[in-house]
């Protein structure tokens, strides 16, 4: 049965992944592939390259040079595809050449298959594991590879011989055998009929591809039994490095369960597998482990060491008169050649020197630009000598001059193996330094003898270094600090010594530790044999401890996929830089953004412009972030998520922007960047190019590689600029370009100009449940001195509930202006239940601005001079004239408290201790509250009012003509959050909006605007007023009669601010602590900003009881152990000089500012899209 894979599957790697990743599918990553296929395991190979067929291989120079990517070092520049057949490298004084295609090297190699040197296998650094078998594993790989002997002496092989290449430094003929077909009758061996090869004709093109389907190349063998059995090939996708799954750990801490590595094929997209085998060539696989190892992959300080070019030197010859017959035939020539005097395969005769090299003649393919490749060839020449050397060759081969012939010479030796492959970290890209060569100049030697026997001029190389056979890099050996991996390719762990990184192997050349001295490719097929041996059993061992089954496999009708199919996967990418400080540091973010619309709705949403649901942008992330601060080197991202245009039920007016990273440094440590864009419809689009290009972030430091400990935690914001806005929208790259705009930009439009609700806050019904749960509480009603009525609450400790042998002091709470803040009987966790845990007596005050006591003539004033008084006088009668008592004050409450204090109607020696939340003496507003408060909006209401100052809060309320008028006036007061609950509309159009919906929950928002705020008291505001624009308490007057008696205020304080300020600013806890430890040095004076939260939401918020609650226990619990008493030397005493210095820390922390010129660059930017994408 075959099935077909779907590659959106295959490009997101499913749920499932692999049981195996193997990239590269040379003469290590085929023999793997095959090998763990047939053992029945899910495999997929991934290869940089195209699959080639015979049909489209180069035959003539222009195709060629199509098929050739040069990357040069010394001129700064790289032309030619990046899957290019042949992949050249230019660096100093050295060139190196490799293959790139479904079959790796043996595309366009000559397929010579020699046996390992005995010479090589006694090298000291000879892996001595590998001896065991490996003249079996070198005899499976030749099996496989079909190698034949060549059966036609061909006229190179007959010059070289005639020519006694013997005499030159006593070299001798080798044995050679080939991976070509030469087969003349049919063989009982063949593979499947869809890979059966056709046989040899000699034309002498092997270099440049087979085009005629002879050569038994990996893909023709290897590859098409992993195929057969069920392996998945992705051509022309680059992995790009690999990390440790960071988010699956089995019970030791581990890295361990299904997908514990992440392949990654670029910044974005990855394959999950249990295990990885790099197998990506010498170049490739060395540099996707270092780039790994930037990413916090520990690894072997002998990554990239050991380097070796198999001692290759290059040289041409030309201009010979003797019959080489070196030039590819095309298919004209063919059929007028007989093939006794064609060239036949491109390596043909083979010559071995007693001191350690070997020397082979090359016939050149009819595709190679021969001047070109005399230009690579100058050494020793004339600037220029080549080209018109060139010209004259060519003209004569056209006419058939006798003194045309020439091939290509290569010699292959023992170097050093001291080479280097190093990654440039500026550039990203793969730099080598070649190793020394002892015998180079005995090399050329040989080849100046040879050119005399056949005349002719020869070409040296111009580069001390220029190979085709690139070994090591990633040295096998049992030893760590010789190799990176063991005999049995895998990869050594540092952190952990003589132990590996489960799950990772290398099998491919860059694992031979030492020049091979003849063609290494039996020798690395021999390598892989071994490895796969060992790959095999580990997999078997790991799939038995996990009991892990095998996974289901069935043969593909397309076992050939290509990653980027524009008709398969609809997304867009661009680039986004931002730059900014965290921490008070600089950092810089460079991110590569993928956006997948493939789950939007296809649907025409110019027809869903005024809808209550909006499409969603989500995508992944990739690219880096620079924080010297934290690391010297970049913090890669292993796992980026972004959400655009996301909206929160409790914000429906607002969207959000969430960045979530997960970055990897090279030193092993893990961080995570947090970052949320707030697109708030505040005065329409006035904020719309500060919010939507600033990003406000949190770096937090991972303890270990887990997410559980967190060490750094910093705060900060990043911005991009107008230049880098327009650079990510021309780098917007995606077959649905059009429609990520067209969303992008609905979706703006909908928050900052429609301001259309994503949806609706539900209906909530507080049930008897909750009420019935609450503690019980005994209701008093108290008469004030000036005779109006008030009331509390009073929860009592029972002593069988109480924990704490000794009885605590009780606490007094005092509400903001008409709001419940400290009974909330929707909430798991309010103060209440929080305080009467701690084992104290609550008392909570219902004054005259309560909505079951509400005044039509009052002031703040008046809750400080009578209603707190009589409380407190009410609580000494209840528990002693002696007891102290806690006073927790919420905004309206603290102004009040402070009044009773500061006025003298309280003494401070009744007073256990004082917290006060978002109030104070002083009273600093947002720009917002202070604007509406210094426009006549308050006298106008007064007069609005007239007598009935009380206002019905309740949609379902019977409201007068004034009062209907004057909420309607209040819906349309601008606000920072609208709601679309009109109870909620009319309290933040009045006052501002007293918390962040965010913070609270959906049923405390339901429960504090339909049940609890019916009433609306608000006579008291023409005080408010008064206190809003002093910034301070101030008698009814408007005259300072409180702050001139700082002595009044002998007791311990804690401010709490919320540091998103909202409506009041977290300058009102900054002054007060201030102001308390110049004039109070001898108490305990405390000031804390709470993160996110605005005003009410210190008290409500849905994590209050975490976040806040903690800071108000602990001051209470001090208290109580009696350390609210400071002593403080004179010397240490505060100085006047010193306080008014300092700077409050979180001085416009949260708030905001407006930019002026926003309106100018939102038209701006719309019409840029506009002409531009439109």
């Amino acid at each position: 049965m075959e099935k077909t894979i779907d590659s959106k599957q295959m490009l997101f790697d499913g749920k499932d992944g692999y049981d195996a990743v193997v990239v590269g599918s040379g003469y290590g990553g085929s023999v793997a592939a095959c090998r763990l296929s047939m053992a029945g395991f899910k495999v997929c190979l991934v290869e940089k390259g195209r699959k080639w067929e015979a049909k489209d291989f180069p035959t003539d120079s222009f195709q060629i040079m199509s098929a050739v990517r040069m990357e040069s070092q010394n001129l700064g520049v790289s032309f030619g595809p990046k899957d290019a057949l042949f992949q050249v490298f230019e660096q100093n004084d050295s060139l190196a050449a490799a293959a790139c295609g479904l079959g790796g090297g043996s595309l366009v190699n000559g397929g010579v298959m020699l046996p390992t040197p005995v010479r090589t296998r006694r090298n000291s650094k000879w892996p001595k594991d590998w001896e065991g078998d490996w003249e079996s594993c070198e005899a499976s790989a030749a099996t496989m590879m079909r190698i034949q002997s060549v059966p036609v002496q061909f006229p190179v092989a007959k010059i070289m011989k005639e020519i006694d290449v013997g005499e030159v430094e006593e070299m001798v003929q080798d044995s050679m055998k080939l991976s070509m077909n030469f087969d003349i009758e049919e063989s009982p061996y063949r593979l499947p009929e869809h890979q059966n090869l056709d046989i040899c004709i000699a034309c002498g093109n092997c270099l440049a591809g087979c085009p005629y389907n002879a050569k038994n190349s990996t893909d023709k063998n290897y590859l098409a039994s992993a195929i057969q059995a069920g392996c998945i090939v992705k051509t022309e996708s680059q992995v790009q490095y690999v990390v440790k799954n960071p988010y699956e750990t089995d019970h030791k801490g581990e890295v361990g369960g299904k997908g514990r590595w992440h392949v990654y094929l670029n910044e974005i997209d990855h394959i999950k597998a249990d295990f990885v085998i790099l197998s990506a060539g010498v170049l490739g696989t060395t540099g996707i482990l270092l780039k790994s190892q930037m990413r916090g992959l520990k690894l072997s300080e002998a990554l990239g060491s050991g380097f070796s070019t198999n001692g290759n030197t290059v040289a041409y010859l030309a201009g010979s008169s003797g019959p080489l017959n070196a030039y590819g035939l095309d298919k004209k020539q063919l059929s007028k050649t007989p093939i006794q005097a064609r060239p036949g395969p491109s390596i043909s005769a083979s010559f071995s020197s007693s001191l350690g090299f070997t020397i082979q003649s090359a016939v050149l393919p009819t595709a190679y630009p021969y001047m070109l490749f005399k230009g690579i060839t100058t050494f020793g020449w004339p600037a220029g000598y080549w080209f018109f050397h060139g010209i004259m060759d060519k003209l004569k081969h056209l006419i058939g001059s006798k003194s045309s012939q020439a091939m290509v010479l290569i010699a292959m030796g023992h170097d050093k193996s001291d080479g280097k492959i190093i990654l440039e970290k500026e550039t990203d890209k793969i730099c080598f330094n070649p190793p020394h060569d002892p015998l180079l100049l005995r090399k050329t030697e040989a080849f100046q003898r040879i050119t005399k026997k056949l005349g002719g001029i020869l070409f040296m190389s111009k580069y001390r270094s220029t190979s085709v056979h690139l070994l090591g890099g990633c040295n096998a050996s049992s030893d760590i600090s010789d190799g990176v991996c063991n005999p049995n390719g895998q990869v050594f762990d540092p952190e952990a010594p003589g132990l590996v990184h489960q799950g990772l192997y290398v099998c491919d050349a860059s694992l031979i530790p030492c020049s091979v001295g003849v063609n290494p490719s039996l020798t690395i097929a021999a390598a892989a044999e071994h490895v796969s041996k060992h790959l095999v059993k580990d997999i078997l061992r790991y799939k038995s401890k996990n009991c892990t089954d095998f996974a289901s496999k069935v043969v593909c009708q397309k076992p050939y996929a290509k990653i980027h199919d524009n008709r398969e996967i609809s997304c867009v990418s661009l680039i986004e830089i931002m730059r900014g400080y965290v921490g008070g540091m600089p950092c810089t973010a460079y991110l590569r953004i993928k956006i997948n619309l493939q789950n939007q709705n296809n649907s025409d949403d110019r027809y869903s412009v005024m809808s209550n649901t909006s499409s969603t942008l989500k995508g992944k992330i990739g690219g880096y972030v620079v924080f010297k601060a934290a690391e010297k080197d970049k913090l890669h991202v292993i796992d980026g998520e972004i959400d655009m245009f996301e909206v929160d039920d409790r914000t429906p007016y607002t969207r959000y922007m969430h960045y979530r990273l997960l970055l990897a440094a090279a030193s092993g440590s893990r961080y995570i960047l947090e970052g949320k864009k707030i697109m708030n419809p505040y005065l329409f689009a006035l904020y719309s190019w500060r919010e939507t290009t600033t990003l406000y972030v949190t770096i937090k430091k991972l303890a270990g590689n887990s997410a559980g400990e967190v060490g750094l935690n910093l705060k900060g914001d990043l911005r991009i600029s107008m230049i880098e806005l327009l650079k990510s929208l021309i780098s917007l790259e995606g077959n649905r370009k059009g429609r990520f705009i067209y969303l992008f930009s609905l979706n703006l439009l909908r928050t900052y100009f429609l301001q259309i609700p994503q949806e609706s806050h539900k209906e909530y019904t507080l049930t008897d449940s909750c009420n019935n749960s609450y503690p019980e509480s005994t209701f008093h009603e108290i008469k004030t001195e000036d005779g109006y009525i008030i009331s509390c609450r009073q929860w009592i400790c029972s002593q069988s509930g109480r924990k704490f042998k000794e009885e605590k002091q009780p606490v007094l709470l005092l509400n903001g202006h008409s709001t419940e803040s400290f009974c909330l009987p929707t909430e798991p966790n309010d103060l209440v239940k929080t305080l009467l845990q701690e084992g104290h007596d609550i008392w909570l005050l219902q004054p005259r601005l309560h909505v079951l006591n509400p005044s039509n003539n009052f002031t703040i004033e008046d809750i400080g001079r009578y209603d707190i008084p009589a409380v407190i006088k009410k609580i000494c009668e209840f528990h002693g004239p002696s007891m102290k008592v806690h006073v927790v004050a919420h905004c309206i409450g603290g102004l009040s408290i402070h009044i009773a204090l500061m006025g003298g109607y309280i003494s401070a020696t009744q007073i256990a201790s004082l917290c006060c939340t978002n109030s104070s003496m002083f009273f600093k507003l947002s720009t917002l509250a202070r604007v509406k408060m210094w426009l006549p909006l308050v006298p106008m209401s007064m007069a609005l009012l007239g007598k009935n100052k009380i206002l019905p809060m309740l949609e379902t309320s019977k409201a007068s003509l004034r009062h209907r008028l004057l909420m309607r006036i209040a819906r349309w007061i601008p606000r920072y959050e609208r709601c679309t609950c009109d109870e909620c509309e009319v309290f933040s159009g009045i006052f501002g909006n007293a918390y962040w919906h965010q913070n609270i929950t959906p049923t405390m928002h339901h429960w504090l605007n339909k049940q609890s705020t019916t009433k609306l008291p608000m006579a008291a505001f023409p005080h408010l007023r008064k206190i809003c624009k002093s910034g301070f308490i101030v008698d009814s007057k408007g005259n300072n009669s409180y702050l001139i008696h700082p002595e009044r205020m002998a007791l311990s304080t804690l401010y709490i601010s919320g540091g998103r300020s909202v409506l009041v600013t977290p300058e009102t806890s900054f002054l007060a602590n201030k102001y308390m430890k110049l004039h109070q040095p001898g108490f305990r004076h405390e000031r804390v900003v709470v993160d996110g939260y605005g005003h009410s939401d210190l008290m409500i918020g849905e994590e209050s009881s975490e976040q806040v609650f903690p800071h108000i226990l602990s001051h209470i619990r001090l208290s109580e152990e009696g350390k609210n008493i400071v002593m403080i030397s004179k010397e240490k005493k505060w100085s006047k000089d010193a306080l008014d210095w300092a700077a409050d820390p979180y001085q416009e922390y949260g708030g905001s500012q407006s930019c002026w010129f926003s309106p100018l660059m939102v038209v701006f930017l719309f019409l840029f899209l506009f002409f531009m994408f439109i």
